[in-house]
């Protein structure tokens, strides 16, 4: 039997509907909470269009970072690439692995790197001039760590970043990472960040404090976007305007 033969069988079969366990920290400690596959589908939606608002299209390359325990945020930005018929490789987001990092950098020339991380960029600058690197690539989405260490090169990036088990991507406007709100509802209280689950979740989840300092902006964004925009401590605030 062909491979496509074998893949369209298997596509027949019935599927569970849990794709993963999320595991993520609480102000309270790690909590698990369920994703389905119909959920992983709406957020890999929202993602594409989110990397559209990046002007991401047809041939173009992409470099991910990213760790295998993140599959409930990195399955959606791969179902997105894959949407828009991005070529994209993959190295491990920790700094051990910051070589393949360089190889597909040097190699995909990307148009957009996505979820590059503090400890990959501290590998890096051991072998490579950062802000030359990265200075020329059209779009960096960058984990909240990585953002002050990046604009101290001379390199602005926008923020993707997990807020719990939710996804929060930053838009070309740069004003704070928005997340979902038609799946998750965002607050703040005294500087922390909480979490809970729209109606649509399988999974309940009430408002929950999150281990992550920030603020909440609301009101449309100059991307036209309602939908909430989480400005995280670890990023350093929120970056320059745009000239």
């Amino acid at each position: 039997m062909a491979r496509a033969d074998t893949l369209a069988r298997a596509r027949e079969l019935d599927r569970p509907e849990l794709a993963y366990l999320v595991r993520f920290p609480t102000a309270d400690g790690i909590r698990d909470m369920e994703l389905t596959w119909a959920e992983l589908t709406r957020d890999t939606d929202w993602v594409t269009a989110r990397l559209r608002d990046h002007g991401l299209v047809t041939g173009q390359r992409a470099l991910l970072t990213a760790s295998g325990f993140e599959g409930f945020w990195g399955h959606a930005v791969i179902g997105a690439l894959r949407t828009l018929k991005v070529t994209y490789g993959i190295a491990e987001a920790m700094g051990w692995d910051h070589r393949r990092t360089a190889v597909f950098h040097r190699e995909l020339n990307p148009h957009v790197v996505i979820g590059i991380s503090a400890q990959t960029l501290e590998g890096l600058a051991g072998t490579a001039d950062l802000g030359e690197m990265f200075r020329s690539t059209s779009v960096l989405l960058a984990r909240p760590a990585a953002v002050p260490q990046l604009r101290g090169v001379g390199v602005t990036a926008a923020v993707i970043s997990a807020v719990g088990p939710a996804l929060a991507l930053e838009c070309p406007e740069r004003r704070g990472a928005h997340v979902n709100a038609a799946e998750w509802r965002v607050g703040e209280r005294d500087g922390q960040l909480s979490l809970a689950a729209g109606e649509g979740r399988a999974s309940s989840l009430p408002e929950t404090p999150l281990a992550l300092a920030g603020r909440v902006v609301t009101g449309r964004c100059g991307c036209g976007s309602d939908d909430p925009r989480v400005v995280l401590d670890e990023a350093g605030g929120l970056s320059p305007q745009r000239s």
